[in-house]
């Protein structure tokens, strides 16, 4: 999927990376101020900018519109789009400071809306958001099995369609819900159909707080320390995301 900012560039004529002199300047208020100002002018319909802050590198610039990050000279006369690597210790600075943007505080999770399994000791933490009708779920799902001694706050997030909606609200109005949820995704059983009177509304309030978020796909997984991974991990991946999110 292309980014905001990878479709302004094309669609201004511009390269996606441009390679500038770096000058060793520390950030002040005006430098910030000039930063912004001339962005703003020069690339009209570029996303808001939220925030500009100083890198490790001398004379680059990190500016970040909602989670989109680039990079810029100290006058904003260069925009840079690409990982910023530190290669003394091989470190992805920019997948790290992404990481930190897209992390959600687990106490911050709705969970009043989520549907609850324990799993031996239930000690571990994992959130997930997950529709019923996503193949990639009922994988992950599988081997999840796998995974003990974890409590697992599950957010039906129904967002591929009127069938998705259909087996959420089933799965919802279960008297067992997390059975119904492992029936289904695990061994492919239909669950029996919801009384007209259940309330569903955790349902939309769980996609609204997906798209808030900005969670756009399933599965997505929350751990203990905020931590956020989009997309089916194995089994082995979860132990040692669990553990780290474990590590004072």
């Amino acid at each position: 999927m292309k980014t905001l900012v990878t479709q302004f560039l094309r669609g201004a004529g511009l390269t996606a990376a441009l390679l500038l002199p770096l000058l060793a300047l520390a950030q002040t208020p005006a430098q910030e101020a000039a930063i912004r100002k001339n962005l703003v002018e020069r690339l009209p319909g570029l996303p808001k900018i939220d925030e500009i802050r100083r890198t490790p590198m001398n004379g680059l610039f990190e500016v970040r519109m909602g989670n989109e990050i680039v990079y810029t000279d100290a006058d904003g006369s260069h925009l840079i789009q690409g990982q910023l690597v530190d290669t003394r210790s091989r470190r992805d600075l920019t997948q790290e400071r992404q990481d930190k943007l897209n992390a959600i505080a687990f106490d911050s999770l709705p969970l009043k809306d989520a549907i609850t399994i324990v799993r031996g000791n239930g000690k571990r933490k994992l959130a997930l958001f997950e529709d019923p009708n996503c193949g990639y779920c009922k994988r992950f799902e599988r081997d999840l099995q796998k995974v003990s001694d974890i409590t697992i706050y599950l957010f039906l997030m129904p967002i591929l369609g009127a069938e998705s909606t259909e087996q959420s609200r089933n799965v919802w109005c279960s008297k067992d819900k997390a059975k119904a949820w492992s029936d289904l995704m695990t061994a492919d059983k239909p669950v029996p159909p919801s009384s007209p009177g259940c309330d569903t509304s955790a349902l939309t309030r769980n996609v609204e707080y997906g798209r808030k978020m900005r969670i756009t796909g399933t599965p997505t997984l929350i751990f203990a320390n905020g931590s956020r991974v989009p997309g089916a991990i194995s089994s082995a991946q979860v132990e040692k995301l669990l553990a780290e999110a474990q590590t004072p």
